[in-house]
């Protein structure tokens, strides 16, 4: 499929939206410069060519009085065949403390971010897929300690406008 062609005004759409999802059709409209339904088609046509996946809300786990553990965790397999990797990713998906897993190149085979309630229930969770025998050779924990910086993903609309005048 042919990706979606972009205007300056459709970069400003998506940037506005992905600032502030619950963005009213007025202030995007205003926004951006257009009246409100001219704005609000764009927006729809954005949202069916798949660019705007989804509308999400960020909750704050200290705010809900939840101590959480984040912990970034490297994976290495033993085996390298097609159906190891399909398994690991398999039972990974299944798994909801696990939030996010990258398949990398480099020394490792994947990097998962994973968030429970605390380290004892990371390790409980290390410990079980140990047990169910899913390929893991080797693995390496990081622990978060602080968070400095952490955005929901990249201003994609900025990087579409660079990418246009390069």
């Amino acid at each position: 499929m042919k990706p979606l062609k972009l205007d300056a005004i459709d970069l400003r759409i998506l940037a506005a939206v992905q600032r502030d999802g619950r963005i009213t059709k007025l202030a995007l409209a205003e926004e951006v410069g257009l009246s409100p339904t001219p704005c609000w088609n764009r927006l729809n046509r954005l949202e069916k060519a798949g660019i705007v996946a989804g509308y999400h809300a960020r909750l704050s786990a200290k705010a809900l009085g939840i101590s959480m553990a984040s912990v970034l965790m490297e994976v290495t397999l033993g085996s390298h065949r097609q159906a190891d990797f399909e398994r690991f990713e398999r039972a990974v998906r299944a798994l909801p403390e696990i939030v996010a897993c990258w398949s990398v190149g480099g020394g490792v085979d994947y990097v998962l971010k994973v968030v429970t309630r605390d380290i004892d229930a990371y390790q409980r969770l290390v410990d079980a897929l140990l047990e169910r025998q899913i390929g893991i050779d080797r693995y390496f924990t990081y622990i978060v300690t602080r968070t400095v910086k952490e955005e929901p993903g990249p201003d994609l609309a900025a990087l579409a406008a660079i990418e246009d005048a390069g």
